[in-house]
């Protein structure tokens, strides 16, 4: 016997209850199916202070781990020999470099802001040969083997290069994303889970760590007990710590848990996340990074990497906040 369909626009349903209740509190959704491992689910949240009309809005997905992983292997770099082999088209070349999309780059090429050996080419098609040297903005570029990795950082792996105590390491996790000598990009804390990049691209790992670019960071907090309203608005007007100010861009409860808060920063001092709550007498059970400039969890089940896409690279390199 075929059972009729759910009438979705029932008032009384328990989907439509949910959005009802969402968008009475403001608050951020969290999705209780997921690989059990406790991460964190973000749908939708209403960070920022009370009565603000412009909350940020963050989103994100449940992680799931694939029914059948695999391990990524160590790619080799096929822009190099294509440029060798036959030439590469600037518009490619730009792309491939980090600069911009294809399509972006034929105006950048258009406006006359790209030179090949010191003269300037604004021809659509152009190629470039190995022996070229390409300038944007007078700055030379390159497209020489440039890896971008990003990890689900697991509990009870320290954040370093070698441990002399023989812990496991997060370069352990990577050690088959490169032949290139990859680095993580600031660190976590042994007990701190989730988004670690790795690359051997010095200059944007400077970038992103320098204080003066406030990349952001997502953190879903969880605590030993309910976080009261007002410690959430001080936490919103800053903590003083023993080592000065310390300022939030966001924070608020996940959804109806008023043990589990969301916080987002830009400052990078140690332990901050922590500091602040232990300041206010909190005790941090568990910190999971879910976003880190721009950068999400999503298709990445804790302690699994991946490689950025060309997108995300080119993201990141222009990241604003």
């Amino acid at each position: 016997m075929k059972h009729p369909k759910k009438n979705s626009s029932n008032p009384k349903s328990r989907k439509n209850r949910t959005n009802k209740y969402n968008k009475r509190k403001g608050s951020f959704g969290k999705k209780r199916d997921g690989d059990g491992d406790g991460d964190s689910r973000f749908k939708s949240s209403g960070y920022g202070k009370s009565g603000n009309k412009n909350r940020n809005k963050f989103k994100g997905k449940t992680e799931r781990e694939p029914k059948n992983p695999e391990v990524p292997q160590i790619k080799d770099n096929p822009s190099v020999a294509e440029l060798a082999r036959q030439g590469m088209r600037l518009n490619k070349y730009l792309a491939h470099a980090g600069i911009a999309s294809r399509r972006k780059a034929d105006e950048i090429i258009k406006d006359g802001q790209v030179k090949v050996n010191d003269a300037v080419v604004t021809e659509m098609g152009y190629k470039v040969q190995k022996k070229d040297k390409v300038y944007y903005n007078n700055q030379l570029l390159s497209i020489e083997q440039k890896m971008y990795v990003l990890l689900n950082k697991p509990k009870n792996v320290i954040t370093t290069t070698k441990d002399e105590r023989g812990r496991k390491t997060v370069m352990e996790l990577i050690q088959n994303a490169s032949e290139e000598r990859l680095y993580p990009v600031g660190r976590l804390d042994r007990n701190t889970t989730g988004l670690l990049l790795f690359t051997n691209d010095g200059e944007l790992s400077q970038k992103l760590m320098h204080p003066s670019k406030e990349v952001r960071k997502l953190y879903h907090v969880y605590l030993n007990k309910p976080v009261t309203k007002r410690d959430l608005q001080q936490i919103q007007n800053g903590v003083k710590l023993e080592d000065g100010l310390a300022t939030v861009d966001a924070v608020n409860w996940v959804e109806d848990a008023r043990d589990e808060v969301g916080i987002q920063i830009h400052i990078g001092r140690n332990r901050i996340v922590r500091r602040i709550f232990e300041h206010l007498g909190y005790e941090v059970k568990k910190l999971d990074r879910v976003i880190f400039a721009g950068l999400t969890k999503k298709n990445l089940p804790r302690g699994r990497w991946r490689y950025l896409t060309e997108e995300e690279v080119i993201m990141i390199k222009h990241f604003k906040g």
